[in-house]
Formats: C-alpha cells, sequence, structure tokens
C-alpha cells in the first residue's frame, strides 16, 4: 500500500482539474492504496519572499496553511498535481505553493512517482508543456522522484464542464496503477 497525496490547486467551485483530481483519487484508492486529498480553496498560502530562512530552519517564517500541506507531501509515496491552466501554464496558486515548499529541500522525502492533471480551454496538444515543464523544475530538486504521468484534459473552461468526458475515466485509471 502507498500514501498518495492529490493536491488540486484549483479555487473555482466546480472546477474540471478538481473533478480530474477526484477520479485519481478514487481509483488509487480502489487499488488500495491510502489517499489524501487536499484542496488549496481555502487556505492561507503566502507567497515567498526569498529571504531562505527556511534553508538554515527547515521551515518558513510565515505561520500558515503550507507547512501542514509540506508534511503530507514528505511522508507521500505518490504526489498527483491538479490544475487548471491559465496563459499556458500552471495556475499561480500551484507556483506559489511549490515555491513555498523549498522549506522542504534539504529534508528526507519519501514520494518518488509524481503525477500531473491539467484542463485547459484550450485544445491543441501543445497547450500543457509549460505547466508540464514548470512541475520539471520542482521534480529535477527531488533526484529520487520523477514524473510517471500527466494526463491533459482540453476543451473544457466552463464550471463542471469535464461532467461525461472519457478523461475522467482516464483519470481513475491513472490512479489505478499508481
Amino acid at each position: 500500500m502507498k500514501k498518495v497525496v492529490v493536491i488540486s490547486t484549483s479555487l473555482r467551485p466546480g472546477s474540471n482539474s478538481s473533478a480530474l483530481a477526484e477520479q485519481f483519487a478514487r481509483g488509487a484508492e480502489a487499488a488500495g492504496h491510502q489517499v489524501e486529498f487536499v484542496s488549496l480553496r481555502g487556505k492561507d498560502i503566502k507567497f515567498c519572499i526569498g529571504c531562505l530562512s527556511c534553508q538554515q530552519t527547515g521551515a518558513c517564517i510565515f505561520k500558515d496553511d503550507v507547512p501542514a500541506i509540506m508534511e503530507r507531501v514528505l511522508e507521500a509515496n505518490v504526489v498527483c498535481w491538479a490544475t487548471p491552466i491559465y496563459y499556458y501554464e500552471m495556475s499561480g496558486q500551484m507556483k506559489t505553493l511549490i515555491d513555498r515548499m523549498n522549506a522542504m529541500y534539504p529534508k528526507d522525502y519519501r514520494f518518488r512517482d509524481i503525477y500531473l492533471l491539467t484542463t485547459a480551454f484550450e485544445n491543441e496538444p501543445h497547450v500543457p508543456e509549460r505547466a508540464e515543464s514548470g512541475l520539471q523544475g520542482w521534480i529535477d530538486c527531488y533526484g529520487k522522484s520523477t514524473l510517471k504521468g500527466h494526463l491533459f484534459c482540453g476543451g473544457v473552461g466552463s464550471p463542471k464542464e469535464i461532467e461525461g468526458n472519457t478523461k475522467l475515466q482516464e483519470a481513475y485509471e491513472m490512479g489505478k496503477q499508481v
């Protein structure tokens, strides 16, 4: 049994990327894994100010919701990120969380397998490339981890527009394979 953390970074109710994340989580649970779903909606996440205190102390100077999320990520075997794509890049909330998790860098971590779920109004194959590249920059800092899968669903812009889309089943199956 693996410990899986699924992080939904959209703040929008009825989010299409969150729907993919929920299906991934359901698949991982069906496969017998312990799954924790973390939504950034309603979380207090301050911007990194680049003070690098976290590199000396192992903790950020800000007291918000990031340390609890970071602990979940550090303890996980599998991390799945879900984000809407805005202007051909990951959401600002996702990037802010990644920046704030800089305090993890010197710590021991368990995660090896990283997954990315993305949605966008645009549907061209190149749309998710920058979001994947941005996440790959984070993954590269953790040499024992790799991007195991990326699922993109384009053509979904309005809330809940993904309902009935075959990508939901693909997300479920991806979750079952972790």
